[in-house]
Order: C-alpha cells, then sequence, then structure tokens
C-alpha cells in the first residue's frame, strides 16, 4: 500500500482486512508472507576474492606492466647458457651477466607492483559492500504486535504487511507504518537517518490530502529505521522489507555501478597512448637496424635479428615507467595523512585527487555549512512606552555557556538583576525545558540531551546568571564546565516543578505548572502566532509593567516576528498565567484541549530568537571556492526561507540577489520538465525541502553536464547520492552507512575541511603531473639515448644494467620526494579541471619530448665526445666510431680493443653521468610546472634535496667503489671529465625555465578570467 498517507486509518485497516484490536490471524501472516515475503533487506552475495582480484588487472598501466614483465621473461629464454635458470631469482645465480641483471630484476620488480596494487585495489572495492551490511544496523531487532487478539514480542522479521504494532519512546520502527492512533498528548519521531531533519517531527493519525507529499510533510506515517522520541502511538504495517523507505536506499545502494575515478580514467587513456607509442618504437627501431643484422660480430643473420629485437624490446621497456604506479600510490597516501591532519579522513586512496578535480561541490547545511547547534542570538521586549521594541544580543554560537549578553552595545553582566523582564523570561527557559547540556572533557567539546531549540534556551539561561550578582560573579571564577547547569539550578530550586503539560500540535506550546508557597504559576513557550492570540496581557519595559495587549501592541510584535524570520531566525514566544491556583482546570486536565484552556489571558513576556548559525569559517571558504572555479549547490531538508536567509549569510547569495531561477524547493523542482530540470541543475545554487532522491537526481544532472561532483551528507538517505557522486564526502557525527559509502570523511563537520581538501587534491594532482613528467621524459632520454646509437650504428652508451640502476635508484628517489612538493601560489585561482581534460596533454607532450630529446641528445653527445674530442680518449672520428661493427675489416690499424676495454667503460660512465645529473637538475624543474625557480625555490621541498643528495651519493658510490665498478662496467671520473658532464648537463634547467615562461602566458588561465567565466 503505497499511498497510505492519503487514506483515513478505517481505509488503511479495510485495505488489509484487518481489525485494530484483534490483528492478523495465522491464515492472514501466512498469505501474506507468501506473497510479500519476510521483513529484512534483501542479501546478495558478497564478490568473490578471486574476481576483485581479477578486477585489478584490468587497469591499462597494469596491462602494459605485465606484458612487460612476459617479455622480460622471453628474452631471459635467450640469454646463452641460462635456459630455464633465467627464471632463478638472481640472489641465487653464481655468475651474472648485465642483461640477465637487467631481466630479472625488471621482472620481479614489476610483479611486486603489481602484487602491492591488486591488494590496495582488493581491499577499497569492498566499501559498497560494507556500507549495505550496515544498513542492517537500522532495522528493529524485534517488535510489540497483535495477533490472534493478543500482544506479543516477535523478530521484527516476521512482520507482515497489515500487523498491528504498538511503539513508545526508544522504539525503532520496524517496517513503514500508517499511524492509527495515538495514546499520549504527543508523539514525535527523529527522522534524521532517513530525511536529514534536525529536529524531530510531531506525528498524527489524520489523512492528508496531498498526493505529492514529501517524506517529511508525511506526518501520519512512520519510516522503518526511525526512532520514537516521545510519545506512545499504534500503526499499522504497510510496506516491509525492500518496500519500505530504507528499502528504496539499500536498492540504490546496490544499483550503483562504479564509475572510475578521473585520475584513474586519465591514467588510462595515458596507458593506451604509451601502449601505442612503445609498439611504434619497438617496430621502428628493429626495421632500421635490418642493415646490421649481417654484421660479422652477430655470427649470422637469425643472431643478429634477434640482438636488435632484444635492443627493440629492451627500448621499449625503458620507456614504460615501472614505478609509476608506486610512486602515484605514495603520492595520494602522503596526501591522506596531510588531509587527516586537516580532519578529513580518506577511505579511498584515488578520492584525494578526485576531490581537487570537482567543480561543484554539493553540500548539506545543518551541520555543514551551519554548527548544528542552536542558540539563542536575540531577547526581544516592549519598550517601557509601547512604541517600540528593546532588544537584546546575545553571542556564542555553540551549546557552550559562554558568550557575552550586550543591551545598546554594552556587556551586561547581571542583567536578570536589573531587568525583571529579563528574569521572567530567563526564568521561563529555565523551567519550561527538558533539555540537559553535558560536557566531553577528552574533546572539551559541549553538546545538548533534548531538543535543539531547548538546549539554545538552556545556554541562554546560563549566559544571562541569576539574579544575584555575588552568585554570578562566583560563577564567572569557575572554569565553564562546573558551571553547565548553575542557574537553571537557582530557578528549580526557588521554584518547585509541579506539572509538565507536553507540546502538541493543535495549540504549539508547551508549559509548566511551578509552586512557590501557596503561589502557582504557569510558564508557557511556544510559537509566536499561537500564544499571541491567547495572551490578553504584555509586560512593558526592562521593569516588567504590566498592560493590556491591544492590537497595536499585538501587530507591533507580529511584524518583528515576520521580520525575524526573514532573516533565517526561529522565534519563540515566552508568557505566564501568574496566579493560576484558582483554575479547576488543574486537578483534572488530562488534554491537549484542556492544556489549551489552561494556557488563556496570559501576559506575553517577550520574544526569543534562535537559529542554527552559519559556521564562521564558511564564508571564507565559500569565496575561496568561488574563486578556484566551484559552484557549491547547497542541498538541505529544512524550508526555503531559512535556507535562503542562511546562503545569504554565507555567501552562497549576495544579500539582495534576485533568487529567481536560483533557489527550488524539492516539489518547485519535480514539477519542472526534463530539460528545466537540466537547466536548474546547471544554475541553481540552494535545493529546500528536498527529499534522497533529489540528491541522486541532481548528481546525475550535474555529471550528465559534465561537472565533477562532491556531494556531502551524513545520514542514511544520504548513502545512494554519496555513492553515485564522483567523491562522497561523509560526516564524522554521521551514520555508519553514510561512512562507509563515502570515500572521504570529516571528522570534524566542516564545510571549510572540503576547501582544505580540494585544495589539497589540486596540489596533488600537480604534482602527479610532475612526477610523471619527471620519470616520462626520464624514460624518453633513455629511449631516445638507445634509438640514437642504433639508428647510428654507435656502441650502446648506456647498458641495461646502468639503466636499471637510473631507473630503480638514482630516479626513485627525487620522483618519491616531488610528491612532497607545495602547492602552487596560485593552484585555488585556477579552473577545475574537464572530466575530459587529458593527464598529458598536447602542451605536456610536447615538453616531455623536448626535455627528453635533449636528455637523450645529451647522454649520445658525451658518449660520442669521449671519443673524438676528449684530450685522454682516442680522438676518432664520427665516421669510425658509426661503423664499429666493421672495425676489424675498415680500420685495422686502429683495432676494435677500445670499443669493449676501458675506452668504452670510460665513454659509458661519461654517458651514464650526465644522464644521472640531469635527471637530477630535471627534478628541480619539476618543483612546480609554471613557476620558476626563482619564485618557487629548490628548499621549499626539503625532501626533494634530501634526495637529490642521496642520489648523487649513490652515483658517486658507484663510481668510486671497485665492486660497483666491475658490476656496472664503469670507471672512475677525473675533473676535466666531470666539467664536460656539468656543462652538457646544466643547460636543461634554462631549456625548462623558457617553457614555463611559455606556460605562464599562453597556457595557464588568468584568475579574472575564471571568475568572470564562472559568474
Amino acid at each position: 500500500m503505497d499511498a497510505s498517507y492519503l487514506t483515513s486509518p478505517e481505509e488503511a485497516l479495510e485495505h488489509f482486512k484487518v481489525d485494530e484490536q484483534q490483528g492478523l490471524s495465522e491464515q492472514q501472516v501466512q498469505s501474506a508472507i507468501e506473497r510479500y515475503g519476510r521483513n529484512a533487506l534483501p542479501e546478495d552475495p558478497p564478490t568473490p576474492l578471486w574476481r576483485l582480484v581479477l578486477e585489478q588487472f584490468k587497469d591499462q598501466l597494469v596491462i602494459i606492466l605485465l606484458g612487460s614483465a612476459a617479455i622480460s621473461f622471453v628474452l631471459a629464454l635467450f640469454e646463452d647458457g641460462e635456459g630455464w635458470t633465467a627464471f632463478v631469482d638472481p640472489a641465487v645465480v653464481s655468475t651474472i651477466d648485465s642483461d640477465y641483471v637487467r631481466t630479472a630484476l625488471t621482472r620481479d620488480q614489476i610483479l611486486t607492483i603489481l602484487v602491492l596494487n591488486a591488494v590496495v585495489g582488493v581491499s577499497q572495492e569492498s566499501s559498497a559492500e560494507k556500507a549495505i551490511a550496515a544498513l542492517q544496523e537500522y532495522s528493529a531487532n524485534e517488535a510489540k504486535v497483535v495477533r490472534n487478539g493478543a500482544l506479543k514480542r516477535m523478530k521484527a522479521d516476521d512482520l507482515v504487511p497489515g500487523d498491528i504494532i504498538s511503539v513508545a519512546v526508544g522504539d525503532r520502527i520496524p517496517a513503514d507504518c500508517r499511524i492509527l492512533s495515538i495514546q499520549s498528548n504527543s508523539f514525535r519521531v527523529d527522522q534524521a537517518i532517513l530525511t536529514g531533519e534536525s529536529e524531530s517531527v510531531g506525528k498524527d493519525a489524520r489523512a492528508l490530502k496531498d498526493s505529492r507529499a514529501v517524506k517529511q510533510d508525511q506526518v501520519n506515517m512512520l519510516f522503518s529505521g526511525t526512532t520514537v522520541v516521545t510519545g506512545h502511538a499504534t500503526a499499522l504495517v504497510v510496506l516491509t522489507g525492500a518496500s519500505t523507505a530504507i528499502g528504496d536506499i539499500h536498492e540504490s545502494i546496490t544499483s550503483q555501478i562504479s564509475e572510475p575515478t578521473p585520475l584513474k580514467q586519465k591514467l588510462n587513456d595515458f596507458g593506451d597512448m604509451l601502449a601505442k607509442v612503445i609498439t611504434v618504437i619497438c617496430i621502428l627501431v628493429w626495421l632500421i637496424n635490418i642493415q646490421h643484422f649481417n654484421d660479422p660480430s652477430h655470427g649470422s643473420w637469425a643472431k643478429g635479428a634477434i640482438y636488435y629485437l632484444k635492443i627493440a624490446v629492451s627500448l621499449g621497456v625503458a620507456a614504460i615507467p615501472e614505478g609509476l604506479a608506486v610512486v602515484i600510490t605514495t603520492c595520494l597516501a602522503l596526501g591522506t595523512r596531510k588531509m587527516a591532519a586537516k580532519n578529513a579522513v580518506v577511505r579511498s586512496l584515488p578520492s584525494v585527487e578526485t576531490l581537487g578535480s570537482c567543480s561543484v561541490i554539493c553540500s548539506d547545511k545543518t551541520g555543514t555549512l551551519t554548527t548544528n547547534q542552536m542558540s539563542v542570538n536575540k531577547l526581544v521586549y516592549l519598550n517601557e512606552s509601547g512604541t517600540d521594541l528593546e532588544e537584546i544580543d546575545v553571542q556564542g554560537t555553540t551549546f557552550s555557556p559562554e558568550g557575552d549578553v550586550l543591551s545598546g552595545g554594552k556587556h551586561m553582566n547581571d542583567l536578570a538583576a536589573s531587568s525583571s523582564t529579563v528574569l521572567k523570561m530567563t526564568e521561563i527557559a529555565a523551567l519550561c525545558n527538558e533539555s540537559q547540556l553535558s560536557f566531553d572533557p577528552r574533546s572539551g567539546t559541549y553538546s545538548n540531551v533534548g531538543e535543539p531549540t531547548e538546549g539554545a534556551l538552556r545556554v541562554l539561561v546560563e549566559k544571562i546568571g541569576t539574579p544575584e550578582p555575588a552568585m554570578n560573579q562566583a560563577a564567572r571564577e569557575l572554569p565553564i564546565h562546573e558551571r553547565l547547569h548553575r542557574t537553571s539550578k537557582y530557578f528549580e530550586e526557588k521554584n518547585a516543578l509541579l506539572a509538565t503539560y507536553e507540546f502538541s500540535r493543535d495549540r504549539k506550546s508547551m508549559s509548566v505548572l511551578v509552586g512557590n508557597g501557596p503561589q502557582k504559576r504557569l510558564l508557557v513557550k511556544g510559537a509566536p502566532e499561537s500564544i499571541l492570540e491567547r495572551c490578553t496581557h504584555v509586560l512593558l519595559g526592562s521593569n516588567g509593567k504590566r498592560a493590556s495587549l491591544n492590537g497595536k501592541l499585538a501587530s507591533l510584535i507580529s511584524e518583528e516576528v515576520v521580520e525575524y524570520g526573514k532573516r533565517g531566525l526561529r522565534v519563540i514566544a515566552l508568557a505566564s498565567v501568574e496566579d493560576v491556583g484558582s483554575n479547576p482546570l488543574l486537578s483534572s486536565a488530562k488534554t491537549t484541549e484542556d492544556y489549551g484552556r489552561l494556557e488563556t489571558k496570559m501576559t506575553l513576556i517577550g520574544l526569543v530568537g534562535m537559529l542554527d548559525p552559519p559556521r564562521p569559517e564558511v564564508a571564507e571558504s565559500i569565496r575561496k571556492c568561488r574563486e578556484a572555479g566551484i559552484r557549491v549547490v547547497v542541498i538541505t531538508g529544512d524550508n526555503q526561507s531559512t535556507a535562503e536567509t542562511i546562503c545569504r549569510q554565507i555567501g552562497v547569495f549576495g544579500n539582495r540577489e534576485d533568487l529567481r531561477g536560483k533557489s527550488y524547493t524539492g516539489r518547485e523542482f519535480d514539477a519542472l520538465s526534463d530539460s528545466e530540470k537540466l537547466g536548474a541543475a546547471q544554475t541553481a545554487l540552494l535545493f529546500s525541502r528536498t527529499e534522497p532522491t533529489h540528491k541522486s537526481q541532481l548528481v546525475d544532472l550535474l555529471q550528465s553536464s559534465g561537472e565533477v561532483v562532491a556531494m556531502t551528507g551524513d545520514g542514511v538517505n544520504d548513502a545512494p547520492a554519496l555513492k553515485k557522486s564522483d567523491i562522497g564526502v561523509a560526516m564524522g557525527s554521521g551514520t555508519d552507512v553514510a561512512k562507509l559509502a563515502a570515500d572521504m570523511v570529516l571528522a570534524d563537520d566542516n564545510f571549510a575541511t572540503i576547501e582544505s581538501a580540494v585544495e589539497e587534491g589540486r596540489s596533488i594532482y600537480n604534482n602527479t603531473q610532475q612526477f610523471i613528467r619527471y620519470l616520462i621524459s626520464s624514460n624518453i632520454g633513455e629511449v631516445v639515448s638507445i634509438f640514437l646509437t642504433a639508428a647510428a650504428g654507435m656502441p650502446e652508451a648506456l647498458i641495461p644494467v646502468q639503466l636499471l640502476w637510473v631507473n630503480l635508484v638514482t630516479d626513485g628517489l627525487p620522483a618519491t620526494a616531488l610528491s612532497f612538493n607545495p602547492p602552487d601560489h596560485d593552484v585555488m585561482r585556477r579552473p577545475p579541471r574537464g572530466r575530459d581534460e587529458a593527464l598529458v596533454s598536447g602542451w605536456l607532450f610536447f615538453r616531455y619530448m623536448v626535455i627528453g630529446i635533449y636528455v637523450g641528445g645529451a647522454t649520445v653527445f658525451g658518449y660520442a665526445w669521449w671519443f673524438m674530442f676528449n684530450s685522454e680518449g682516442p680522438q676518432i672520428t664520427f665516421w669510425q666510431l658509426s661503423h664499429f661493427h666493421r672495425c676489424s675489416s675498415r680500420f685495422p690499424e686502429i683495432g676494435c680493443e677500445m670499443f669493449s676495454n676501458d675506452s668504452a667503460k670510460a665513454a659509458s660512465t661519461i654517458s651514464l653521468s650526465i644522464l644521472v645529473v640531469i635527471e637530477m637538475l630535471n627534478a628541480m624543474n619539476a618543483l612546480s610546472s609554471s613557476e620558476s625557480l626563482l619564485t618557487l625555490p629548490l628548499w621549499d621541498n626539503m625532501i626533494l634535496v634530501y634526495a637529490i643528495t642521496l642520489s648523487m651519493v649513490l652515483h658517486f658510490a658507484l663510481l668510486y667503489t671497485p665492486v660497483l665498478q666491475t658490476l656496472f662496467s664503469i670507471v672512475p671520473l677525473n675533473w676535466n671529465e666531470w666539467q664536460a658532464v656539468l656543462l652538457i648537463s646544466i643547460p636543461v634547467i634554462f631549456i625548462d625555465e623558457i617553457l614555463k615562461f611559455f606556460e605562464r602566458k599562453i597556457y595557464l588561465p588568468k584568475p579574472l578570467e575564471i571568475r568572470a567565466k564562472r559568474e
């Protein structure tokens, strides 16, 4: 029965053929079980571990690495004299040549990387299943059910539509139910996990007429998983299991298809491009060397073909940034540590970068943009002449009982002693109140136990103090947490609480009967319009002169209530009946109608204005988001006027901005056509009075427009949208379902933390680009070096074991250190990256190629320089160097020994040293993609300084340690040779500074252009 809120209790009972007193019979129950099934959320079998592991190997870069490992295994088979021993770990092989070390170590490195990536991936893939499992926590375990005329306790799983249940304070609702009758004066339910409403909802049994009523307005319905706060009621089960509101959320989570994050998609695209480039390079190098297959040094054409095939494949493998996956994981992990220090706990590593690319942040209002701690900031009463209102300002925005009270801009320490009107207001706030404040010594924070509005009034009482200045002075000398209820207890001791008349929707007020000796008074608080119409008198001025409440005075107060409402304040009126002891109703009042008759001929004391205040840091964060080109969209279950006021206060809207087309209620949004909804999603900044489905709908619309969407939430109702968005951000105080569905959890529930995380995400993306640039340009340099020597017919300038040392050790340290790069100074003044923007754009690829070509050319030039121009070298011609394979026949007078003895090792050492030094300088260039080393100096990343120093120490150890000289086929360099190395290497800094200049002038958008584009 889907629309039971439109039917009367009698019609709902008739639909299920059940009697409220008798309940279902056993036969009816069996029939219902067969028709509707058990009252439980369906459980899907968990994804097998083998499938999760297999999924991790579908990544493009992983496929390339797998192919590289396979090639390395195959090449190992062609090592002379090795056979299948080539697959044995190098540590157990006594005789190792450099090619073998190259292939064996490369295999081991690649396979280790793949295993690590798979472990990380599998651990993250299970988050959705955990979120689904956590939903079970919100299912009631037991229920009180009427069956066969008897009330019994039974498992909630056994409930069926048509069952009659009884619920009371503290009970969790076991299924979606239609209220039949309420047996208490009031009945309220906490629906926060489902609707996001910060206050409990009053319920009644009357049928609704609005067929489009959202769940917040379905006041005759009880929803599965919500909790009864006050009262006792009887209800009819109408929906169970997957058909309930919480079942809809379960379905939304299970139906989500995880899309790859922007970074993952870009890495896949980059992998595709890399695979194509590597394939072309391998084929090209093999083909251009066909003429050398028959060179005498190979022995035969077939062996020559295999030799150049190995060179081609080695060249292709050299182009692969084997350490890229590990460095990216390291960078993201470092990002999570930085963000954890800022109260953002990251559950999924890729989400760190994704947040940096987000273009829209969809934020909840309550608790994220606001403190979720109602606080009184205005006290109002009529002045002595009755011509205007006196307004008292109250400072403080949390449940902490501290804050100044200002009257006319002056601090008032003992206002209750100097103003009898304020004293009466304080007394009502203290006694007509069922909330309690609590203090957590571990976190040093204050919280409220009870209704938020009553908590705000309790804090107000403690701020104003007692009418005794000496007691107030003594209290001010105590620590704040030791005077939590000091003033409240003062009033409680002076006035005995005789009765409480609970709040009811019809009279919109609550009251307490207090006595002090023979005198009995009724203290009342409630909605201003309801209180005003039952008041006959009013207090004037701070001394509380009692006067008749005429139309002029009532109009003055009503206008102030309307004005406060426009400013987002919730207004509560305070009133009293001074001599109620003679009223005969006191002894017989049982119903809300009786309470209403007691609350008549009242005297209005004054008004209290309160609100859930914006967090003080939010306005600045939203300004920064706007500068960064990020649109902040507020989505809330609260009413439209309150939400609009808060949005004006925090800068989402201007103070006088026309909100037509920028602010919609959930109902207004539903009434739009599909094209209008898309337009609203692209331009509106506020959606109020929304339901969970609206959030998911907005995420779909925004993503279809190419936006990268971050969504915040804290309730079970938010889980589908959190899962669907590009990055879900849950609140630390939220439900486990929301946290498990999210990618990130804000420990402090603060929007400003999101803005900080966006900056960190952008910095991580920039750093990712920088170390990709560093690794790829280095690898391109190695490829160019191998390609040039092969194309020119020269000897190998760098042998495989040397390249492996550079890739694994020398490059690895600075690449990892680049993860610690500081953010660029203008990182939050750039527009968000487009969803389809390539990780390596055409300009970046051009930069990679320029630097890579210089690196490769420099290493080959250094090798040739030693043979041709070094005063201590053989000083042969380039023709002789490029025809070394035929040295015995073309230039026998010189001989071939120089191409295999220490001369060749010296030339190769020059090339290796040039490669290492250039890559250290290149790491310095990679501090920023656009900022010069003059504005972002090297010492801004001291980790990089240490990494470069350690890499150079390791290189010197390689050059000047005899054992390593033998293993890596190198010799020590003298000072003249080091001068040549430095002269050939240093130009890379000036080349990159020129490229950075062009990037700043041509490719980077200016901040003013960003603002104009977004506005």
